[in-house]
């Protein structure tokens, strides 16, 4: 174990502060500093609010971090950081956080996507990853299919939701029922009272001539506004346990529905299940069954590693250094549509374990532009106060 990557990631694309730190596939310390409360009086996440939130949480977090994990700061072999895709803002708070960390302590760095990260996390949990792996991510910005051959290199878009993802209509609907925001725990939460046959709300997508892996919710979330509408004009009760339910019940089914068929479409007998709304209950306890007669491995995180989190990104950076990928320059910028194609986002540099991950060598410098001059001047005045400053 002891040879193994040791982590820091950073994660920061929407409204959680997360610094996870592993060694390898174990788990050492998972930090989060969430601005959900923030957000709950708007209705949902408001980017600027984000933004500060990160900002203030970052430094704490990584202090926390640290000492969960029983390391120092020059134990670390790199440091890895959410480069997209997410809130612009959001991510430039990480990112620029991720970069100072790296050049004040001569640690290599890794920009990577937030939708392999959320692949990678299960290492942590049940092992290394078969390849290919079949995934399903499911949260407030994104519903993908994605078949994974090498989670570092090479992720493959199946599917994707066309509007509204999985965890926003659980919001939306949530929004309508009065229940709160976030809308997924408190619906699942309410759906275990109620009838999930009780309503018949419409599967998107689910036709013959409808494509097969990818997703639409927003059909389904207008069916259930207009139903409970429907109920108040008439001034009748809502039934909010059945409505959960049922709105639920769609959604699953749905989502589990078309990820069994990408496995047996792809011959691939792994399926893993990542993201926000993999917490729930109802997804994992149908999936669960789904897989069982299709004969497909079932890999879900615990519900803590599920939501966003730095653990994920660290599991994706440790095997970034454990693989050989090249590091990330120190150019490196947020991107808020990163494809996730892009595992990560390389600088050209070879990576840490090329060279045995203990150098201290930071991440590749390039700086060339289109202007008559590069930016050639030393920075070491400012390489020495950034270690005065952050571990004094």
């Amino acid at each position: 174990m002891a040879d193994e990557p040791l982590v820091l990631g950073i994660e920061t694309s929407c409204d959680e502060t997360g610094v996870g730190i592993v060694r390898g596939h174990t788990l050492l310390a998972d930090a989060v500093a969430s601005s959900v409360d923030e957000h709950a009086r708007f209705g949902g996440v408001v980017p600027e609010v984000a933004s500060r939130a990160h900002l203030e949480a970052m430094v704490p977090t990584i202090q926390r971090a640290l000492k969960e994990a029983g390391v120092a700061p020059g134990d670390l072999d790199g440091i890895a950081v959410t480069a997209g895709p997410g809130l612009a803002g959001a991510l430039l708070v990480g990112v620029s956080a991720a970069k100072a960390y790296a050049y004040a302590l001569g640690k290599p760095l890794y920009g990577v996507n937030h939708l392999a990260s959320h692949i990678a996390v299960d290492q942590l949990e049940h092992g290394p990853l078969p390849e290919p792996t079949m995934a399903l991510l499911v949260s407030g910005g994104h519903s993908s299919l994605l078949l994974a051959p090498d989670i570092t290199s090479d992720v493959r878009p199946l599917g994707s939701t066309i509007d509204d993802a999985a965890g926003e209509a659980f919001d939306k609907v949530a929004r309508v029922l009065n229940l709160g925001f976030p809308g997924g725990p408190v619906i699942d939460r309410m759906a275990r009272d109620g009838d999930p046959d009780a309503i018949a709300f419409p599967r998107g997508l689910t036709g013959p001539r409808d494509a097969a892996y990818d997703f639409s919710f927003s059909g389904l979330k207008t069916a259930v506004a207009r139903w409970i509408e429907a109920k108040r004009n008439a001034g009748e009760d809502v039934p909010v346990a059945d409505v959960s339910a049922s709105f639920q019940e769609a959604v699953v089914d749905v989502l589990t529905r078309k990820a069994v068929r990408a496995c047996r479409d792809n011959g691939v007998d792994h399926l893993m299940i990542g993201g926000g709304v993999a917490a729930n209950s109802r997804l994992r306890a149908l999936a669960e069954r789904r897989c069982e007669d299709a004969g497909i491995t079932l890999r879900v995180p615990r519900p803590k590693l599920c939501t966003d989190n730095g653990a994920m990104v660290a599991a994706l950076g440790a095997e970034m250094v454990a693989r050989g990928r090249s590091v990330s320059a120190w150019d490196l910028s947020a991107d808020s549509s990163l494809p996730v194609t892009e595992p990560h986002v390389p600088g050209g540099e070879p990576a840490e374990a090329e060279r045995g991950h203990g150098d201290t060598h930071p991440p590749a410098r390039s700086h060339t532009h289109s202007h008559s001059h590069s930016h050639t001047h030393s920075h070491d005045h400012v390489h020495e106060l950034s270690k005065g400053n952050l571990y004094s």
